[in-house]
């Protein structure tokens, strides 16, 4: 059926202009909501959506329908928002190619995954969080499979099917004066998570950060775990972003070869990683998926591009063209980004710093300068290699683009939060305010 309607709407868009391409996306979903002790809300939903761009005399226009009914009349709305639009002589679409095989991205189980599964899953968080005699406040388990279609008049045709499921707790612990509060999360493309691990996950972090001491403001080694890393990083995905560059909107603009962070790290863009959240075998422009080195031993290699700013800038697409769905153009976006260092830091070997579980505020910091203010969450005080007692009421303060000149991994470890592929990371000097 897919295949079908791509194939009308592509016929029939090229009778009214030069180029066409068609993106169609199925995706189906079960979703349990926790608020407080109880599943408060649970729904299954289905939907079909197809998004049509085309080109024609260098100008594009885009339109996108939830109606198979509604097809054609839908590629004439494309196209007179074409003829509406000024021409742009760096838009393009992704020719003919081959296509990677992404391992660990589909999971039967998941797409068989029925809501009563989603509510019981949500359940069993809620009686893990109980026997702990903590108090659940809000969660969530999803889980989902989506199939899409990637067809253009250039001759690219991508078909990709994808599954995932993730998990959510925010818990509560009476802390004398007040509350402790923590959350955890997980998510996978296969049904290998086990929700009632995350509840305890919450509840170990919240139990531990009761009768939180105050600490003295100054500079200080600190350990980020993985939220709090993640967090902090996702301000430097800004700077490698090829759009930004050449708006002049990154500090990296005009540092191609030159040493940008520390000579033990290695920074990877990669769709193709097996069973990463997202890998696929092409870009929501159809460009093949790869993997691009960022950085080098320390050393800036590349930016990230979609179709439009790699014609702008002389260069390929990177395959990093991304839509959240058939009713968004793409735009330059992240695949998975992964910080690969060499040298490590455990918490073993620090006398002296603070280690912080997550931060609050990571998304007001400057995305150009790179400098933050963030609130640290769920903090301790590390002394001889060990947690010594929790924090209370810490913020740091600092630039990301300064934290990686200096970092190292405190762990082999790594995980996924959204897009980054993380290890915790210590900082060996953050302004830390009491």
């Amino acid at each position: 059926m897919m295949n079908d309607l791509g194939n009308q709407a592509l016929d029939y868009a090229l009778k009214n202009v030069d180029q066409a391409e068609i993106y169609l996306e199925i995706t189906e979903n079960v979703d349990a909501t926790i608020q407080n002790d109880q599943v408060d809300f649970a729904k299954e939903a289905y939907s079909m959506g197809i998004g049509i761009r085309v080109i024609n005399d260098n100008r594009m226009g885009f339109a996108y329908t939830t109606q198979k009914d509604r097809l054609l009349e839908t590629v004439d709305k494309a196209v007179s928002n074409a003829n509406a639009n000024l021409a742009d002589e760096n838009i393009s679409f992704a020719p003919k190619s081959n296509y990677p095989n992404i391992k660990e991205i589909y999971d039967r189980k998941i797409e068989a995954m029925e809501l009563g599964e989603s509510i019981d899953l949500g359940k069993s968080m809620i009686d893990a969080v109980l026997d702990k005699n903590c108090e659940p406040t809000s969660g969530g388990v999803s889980a989902g499979c989506s199939r899409i279609i990637i067809t253009n008049s250039e001759g690219a045709f991508c078909e990709d099917i994808s599954t995932y499921i993730s998990s959510f707790i925010a818990v509560n612990v009476s802390d004398g004066e007040g509350v402790s509060t923590a959350s955890e999360s997980d998510s996978s493309r296969k049904m290998d998570i086990d929700p009632e691990i995350i509840a305890h996950q919450a509840c170990e972090i919240a139990l531990n950060s009761r009768g939180g001491k105050h600490i003295e403001t100054g500079d200080n080694k600190v350990l980020l775990d993985y939220h709090a890393a993640s967090g902090l990083i996702s301000n430097f995905s800004q700077a490698i972003n090829g759009d930004n560059v050449q708006r002049g909107r990154s500090i990296y603009a005009d540092m191609m070869g030159k040493k940008v962070s520390s000579s033990s790290l290695c920074i990877y863009d990669d769709g193709t990683i097996k069973g990463g959240l997202n890998s696929s075998r092409a870009d929501g422009e159809g460009t093949p998926s790869q993997k691009t080195a960022i950085v080098e031993d320390g050393v800036l290699r590349n930016f990230l591009y979609d179709l439009k700013t790699a014609i702008k800038g002389n260069t390929n697409s990177t395959g990093n063209g991304m839509r959240s769905s058939f009713s968004d153009m793409p735009e330059v976006g992240l695949s998975n980004l992964i910080f690969d260092f060499k040298n490590f830091e455990p918490l073993s070997d620090i006398n002296d710093g603070l280690f912080v579980t997550d931060v609050l505020g990571a998304h007001t910091a400057n995305p150009i300068s790179g400098d933050f203010s963030v609130e640290a969450m769920n903090a301790f005080k590390i002394e001889k290699g060990k947690l010594a007692y929790p924090v209370k009421k810490a913020m740091l303060s600092g630039n990301i683009f300064d934290i990686l000149k200096e970092a190292n991994a405190a762990s082999l470890k790594t995980r996924q939060l959204g897009p980054f592929i993380v290890p915790p990371i210590t900082v060996s000097n953050l302004r830390v305010i009491g």
